[in-house]
C-alpha cells in the first residue's frame, strides 16, 4: 500500500467512527465525506471500496443493529425507530425488513432469551443485520444446478 492509500484508509476510519457514534443524529455523506477530508463523490467512492457498503448503507445498517437491541429489551417499533435516528416509520421498517428477513414487530415478539444471556459484545456480533436472501422466486437459476447435486439411492 502506498502512503496515500494508507492516509486514505485513516481518513475514511475516522467517518466510520462518527458513525459508530453519532449513527443517531442526522448525518447526511457531506457531513462524513468533511470528517474524511474528501469530496462527497470521492468519499462515497472511496467508502463503498473499503467496506463493501456506501456510507449511507452502513449507517443504516448501524441504526437498525441498535434498533434490534431496543426492540429486544422492550422498546415499542415507534420508540425504536425515533430513538436510533430515523424520521420514517415506514423507511426504518423496509430497511429493517430489508436487512433481517422478518418486520421489527415480528422481530420485537420474537423470544430472545438466549441473546440476553450473551455479553453484550457477543450479542452485537451473533446478531448483527446481514441483508437477507433474495427470496426463492428469484433464485430459479439455482435450481438445475442444486438438482444435478441431487443423486437418487436405491
Amino acid at each position: 500500500m502506498t502512503p496515500q492509500e494508507i492516509s486514505n484508509l485513516a481518513h475514511l476510519r475516522r467517518a466510520r467512527d462518527l458513525i459508530d457514534r453519532e449513527y443517531a443524529k442526522a448525518l447526511d455523506v457531506p457531513t462524513m465525506a468533511q470528517r474524511a477530508l474528501m469530496s462527497p463523490a470521492h468519499f462515497s467512492r472511496q467508502f463503498r471500496a473499503a467496506y463493501g457498503e456506501t456510507p449511507y448503507g452502513y449507517l443504516m445498517t448501524r441504526r437498525i443493529e441498535r434498533a434490534m437491541a431496543l426492540l429486544r429489551s422492550g422498546f415499542s417499533v415507534t420508540d425504536a425507530c425515533m430513538t436510533v435516528g430515523c424520521t420514517s416509520l415506514g423507511s426504518f421498517s423496509s430497511r429493517f425488513t430489508e436487512l433481517t428477513g422478518e418486520t421489527p414487530s415480528a422481530y420485537r415478539a420474537r423470544e430472545h432469551e438466549a441473546v440476553r444471556a450473551m455479553p453484550t459484545r457477543e450479542a452485537m456480533l451473533r446478531t448483527r443485520p446481514v441483508k437477507a436472501a433474495a427470496p426463492a422466486s428469484s433464485r430459479i437459476e439455482e435450481v438445475p444446478a442444486i438438482a444435478a447435486e441431487l443423486t437418487l439411492v436405491p
